[in-house]
């Protein structure tokens, strides 16, 4: 695996150290590792949802509702 160096802010330390402390992770590396995860799963649901949106306007006048919206987001995603 690759190692990094990062500099980060005595808060931000002081943060990734209690979750360390807490039990959740075993590492700082651990911490951010799922912090990266968790950016990417945001980053992809908000593709799926311009994807949907361009579909939508590719389909005409309408107005889909929500729950239209929330489905075909849930599809894509599960398709990732």
């Amino acid at each position: 695996m690759p190692k990094r160096s990062i500099t980060i802010t005595d808060t931000h330390d002081g943060w990734l150290k209690a979750q360390v402390a807490s039990g959740q992770y075993r590492s700082e590396s651990e911490v951010i590792s799922d912090l990266i995860r968790e950016q990417q799963q945001r980053d992809a649901g908000i593709e799926a949802i311009r994807l949907a949106m361009a579909e939508d306007d590719q389909c005409g006048p309408g107005t889909p509702t929500p729950e239209a919206v929330k489905t075909a987001v849930q599809g894509r995603l599960r398709k990732q």
